[in-house]
C-alpha cells in the first residue's frame, strides 16, 4: 500500500515525491535546453569545418577535382546547418512543460532530427570527395 512520506512541518510528499535521499526529479525543460545548446554547439562546430573547407576548395579553383561537387556539397551542407541552428534556437525558447508547445516541439525536433542526418550524409560525401593531401606533411618528410 502507498501511503504519503511526512519531509518536515507542514509538507506531505506524495508517492514519487523526492524525499531526503533521493535525487531531485528531472526539470525536463531544462534538460530539452541543454540538450538544444549541446546540439547548437555541435552545430557552429561543424558549420565552421565546412566554412574552412569551402575555402580551401575555392582557393584551389576550379580546375581542381571534385571542384563543382565538392562546392555544391559544401554549400547545401553549410545552408542545412543554417537552418538547424534556427530550429534550435527556437526550439530552445519554447517551454517543454506547456503541455499545449509539446506537439509543436516534438514536429521541430523531428524537423531538427532528419535535417542533421542529411547534414551527416551530406558530410560524408564531402569527406569521400575531399582532395587528399600528398604535400611533403603527408609524406611524412620533415620541412
Amino acid at each position: 500500500m502507498l501511503t504519503d512520506v511526512y519531509d518536515g512541518p507542514g509538507v506531505t510528499a506524495g508517492p514519487g515525491s523526492p524525499s531526503p535521499g533521493r535525487s531531485p526529479p528531472v526539470n525536463l525543460n531544462r534538460y530539452a535546453t541543454k540538450k538544444s545548446l549541446a546540439e547548437s554547439l555541435l552545430d557552429m562546430a561543424l558549420f565552421m569545418s565546412n566554412a574552412v573547407q569551402l575555402k580551401a576548395v575555392l582557393d584551389r579553383g576550379p580546375s581542381s577535382r571534385h571542384y563543382s561537387a565538392l562546392i555544391t556539397l559544401l554549400s547545401i551542407s553549410l545552408l542545412l546547418q543554417v537552418v538547424i541552428g534556427i530550429l534550435l534556437v527556437v526550439m530552445a525558447r519554447l517551454n517543454l512543460n506547456e503541455v499545449e508547445k509539446q506537439w509543436r516541439l516534438n514536429q521541430l525536433n523531428n524537423a531538427a532530427t532528419a535535417l542533421i542526418f542529411i547534414t551527416v550524409i551530406i558530410n560524408i560525401f564531402i569527406t569521400a570527395f575531399r582532395p587528399h593531401e600528398t604535400g611533403r606533411l603527408a609524406a611524412g618528410t620533415p620541412l
